[in-house]
């Protein structure tokens, strides 16, 4: 029997018990399971198993794993030191290993009675890049440290403000994607938040943006994992900034925009129908929003990335397993929330953005806003025919590699989102 093997997701079979071998015990069993997997000792790696990976994965499988990473990635050329870390409080043991296309980190963890209940391989972080980008005008733009409550969460964050104007001034607040982002929604050498930020308040409109509570808090994001959704991870924290935003010094209370991407973008809608549309915001602007269900998403995704590599996959089987391993509460808001039927019940002014050379979120989601959404007066449509997904200037088909060089948000951009903010938007 064969399967395909994605290299990005080999096997997530995490489960929630947590280890509690001593770390020196749990690591000779890392690299006893590592070498078995590399000599093609399945029956060793699957008895060593819990009951829960047995149901999952067959020895034949742990056989063939080995095999077919080389046949996707090349031949195994080296191996890094073992490191410890943990997984939302859980243990884990890890290896980095070269190969001759790729490194992929090796991950493993066992429960308490040191069986294994948890691997995969997995892209290799790359090492930090440095950020290129713009500098702070200090001459033209002042910021400050705010805290956002938002329930028993609280979220360090960063007010950016116009030196040259003083009181009455617009606010944008930014949403960020999925993910633990940072404020600045950093990635690999990109700082977009930041960017957008300093570039917004340059022109005269203020700018909020701040850690998501999936970056502070991280497995203890959920109040109850039993019901946590959209609302938990995005949608609450960014009402609480909007109620920040309004009792600012100098800000015009009448006058806060939000701005999400990507995810963020995806739910403004929900934002402004939560908060009560024209009663709390001024307007809200999505960059790069999704309208389509995650799983059909997932499966583009995974095939567009395979083909850059020419590999062959069962992309439903990986967004399958992934989807899998969101809480139940989760999926089944994802699969009830429509963004273009809630946006279309909104009254409030509404810009919608979107790079053409994007892969994640791709334009098919962009002619869904653009549909749905014709007969509404209230909502505005742009796109950028050489902007990806995190708003690069390119040529040709977007890649990930691109995020890993760093190009600054184009000033285009930022003036049609400071002109909409100020009515003037084209």
């Amino acid at each position: 029997m064969k399967k395909s093997v994605l290299i990005f997701l080999l096997v997530s079979l995490f489960t929630s018990a947590v280890a509690g071998q001593p770390r020196n015990e749990t690591l000779q069993k890392a690299q006893q399971m590592l070498e078995w997997i590399k000599q093609g000792n399945g029956q060793e790696v699957w008895t060593n198993c819990t009951a829960e990976m047995k149901k999952q994965i067959s020895v034949e499988m742990f056989n063939v794993m080995w095999k077919q990473l080389e046949n996707q990635v090349g031949k195994f050329e080296t191996q890094g030191e073992w490191s410890t870390g943990d997984i939302s409080g859980t243990p884990i043991n890890y290896v980095d290993l070269k190969f001759e296309k790729y490194t992929l980190r090796f991950v493993i963890v066992f429960n308490d009675e040191g069986l294994c209940s948890g691997l995969h391989f997995k892209p290799a972080p790359a090492p930090p890049v440095a950020y290129q980008g713009k500098e702070l005008n200090k001459a033209k733009v002042i910021e400050r440290d705010i805290v956002i409550n938002s329930g028993k969460f609280n979220l360090p964050g960063t007010l950016s403000m116009p030196i040259d104007v003083q009181n009455n001034v617009p606010v944008v607040i930014l949403v960020h994607g999925s993910g633990p982002h940072d404020r600045n929604e950093s990635i690999e050498g990109l700082k977009p938040f930041q960017e957008l930020a300093w570039g917004l308040a340059e022109k005269g409109v203020a700018v909020i943006r701040y850690d998501k509570r999936t970056f502070v808090y991280k497995g203890a994001s959920a109040t109850d994992k039993n019901t946590f959704t959209y609302d938990d991870e995005v949608v609450d924290d960014a009402i609480a900034a909007v109620g920040l935003a309004k009792t600012l010094p100098g800000i015009a209370v009448g006058n806060v925009f939000v701005l999400g991407h990507s995810l963020g973008g995806t739910l403004v809608p929900r934002i402004a129908d939560k908060a009560g549309d024209t009663d709390h915001l001024a307007g809200i602007i999505s960059v790069a929003g999704l309208t389509r269900k995650m799983n059909d998403v997932l499966i583009e995704q995974i095939n567009y990335l395979a083909s850059l590599s020419s590999q062959k996959v069962d992309a439903a089987e990986q967004a399958a397993k992934i989807m899998g391993a969101l809480p139940k509460s989760y999926r089944d808001f994802e699969l009830a929330y429509d963004p273009v039927e809630t946006a279309r019940k909104l009254k409030l002014p509404f810009l919608i953005l979107h790079g053409e050379r994007d892969y994640q979120v791709t334009m098919e989601d962009y002619a869904n806003w653009r549909l749905g959404l014709l007969r509404n007066k209230n909502v505005k449509f742009k796109s950028y025919p050489k902007l990806n997904h995190m708003l690069q200037e390119g040529v040709g088909k977007s890649t990930p590699l691109e995020y890993s060089n760093y190009s600054p948000i184009p000033e285009y951009v930022i003036t049609d989102i400071a002109n909409f903010v100020k009515g003037k938007f084209e």
